[in-house]
């Protein structure tokens, strides 16, 4: 049993954390919270991650649960809380700095596409598309069976051909 973990490991999975953490919460400030929060659960349950394992994998599986954990503590106390508080799902999204015009519209475009789609769609796509996991791995981090991330996968895919096929003024709201 380790009694650390593998700091190169650690360090370079910190940015793929910090962007699942974005796309959980929709928040910047919420999701470096989140960040620290599974990275602190991580060393309270060091010895139980396996060495020669997959450590990212590991590591999304702790925050999907912290985050799932957080949310339900937080439903509970959204009866005291304002609805409106809750900026929606890209609130937290950055469109990077140096790009150039038309790569920021097509960004923020894609972005808002992917914001339409639910929560559980949205997460299993960025796991298989960005963070490049595998089935099996998504599964894991989301403790449902692979055919539900399969199904997730293929009904966030689909909603993303539709919304794409759909015309401009159906997709945007023209504002006279």
């Amino acid at each position: 049993m380790p009694d650390t973990l593998p700091d190169p490991d650690l360090i370079s999975a910190l940015p793929r954390l910090r962007r699942y953490a974005r796309v959980l919460t929709g928040d910047f400030t919420r999701a470096d919270d989140l960040v620290q929060d599974t990275l602190a659960r991580a060393w309270e349950k060091r010895r139980l991650w396996k060495a020669g394992s997959d450590l990212r994998a590991w590591l999304f599986t702790i925050m999907h649960n912290v985050y799932v954990n957080q949310r339900s503590v937080r439903r509970r106390e959204s009866a005291e809380s304002s609805i409106d508080a809750d900026q929606g799902p890209v609130a937290g999204w950055e469109i990077p700095t140096r790009a150039t015009q038309s790569d920021r519209i097509e960004l923020a475009e894609v972005l808002a596409q992917i914001a339409r789609l639910p929560g559980e769609q949205r997460e299993v796509l960025l796991l298989a598309a960005v963070e490049e996991l595998r089935y099996e791995e998504i599964a894991r981090v989301q403790g449902v069976p692979i055919g539900t991330v399969m199904s997730r996968l293929n009904r966030a895919r689909e909603k993303l051909r539709h919304i794409n096929s759909e015309p401009a003024a159906q997709s945007f709201k023209v504002v006279k």
